[in-house]
């Protein structure tokens, strides 16, 4: 990693829930959180808590040079809500299978 750059992946213990209108898209108490310097704290939710047949693959893919390339998924009114890492860096290796979106609930 770059000097100064930090990421640490551990287990919340935080209830995370994702709803978009009036739609629960993932709930989940096996959320995993991502620090990250210089980006907010991210909720990385496990496949199996994401209602993923309403999700659509999107074109969109991005590389982060600190955990890999990142895969995005729509919703029919919302573009590139969620990401996925389906082959992150071994210093990030706990968020394969794990999703996150931009907009969270957390209690």
């Amino acid at each position: 990693m770059t000097k100064g750059h930090r990421i640490t992946v551990e287990r919340s213990d935080r209830h995370v829930r994702v709803v978009h209108g009036e739609q629960l898209l993932a709930e989940s108490d096996r959320a995993l959180v991502l620090r990250e310097t210089g980006c907010p704290e991210r909720y990385y939710i496990p496949s199996e808590d994401v209602r993923l047949g309403l999700l659509t693959p999107s074109g969109t893919h991005t590389h982060c040079p600190f955990k890999g390339d990142a895969s995005y998924w729509s919703l029919p009114d919302a573009a590139d809500v969620v990401w996925a890492y389906p082959d992150p860096k071994p210093e990030v290796a706990e968020i394969k299978d794990h999703l996150c979106f931009y907009e969270v609930e957390v209690s």
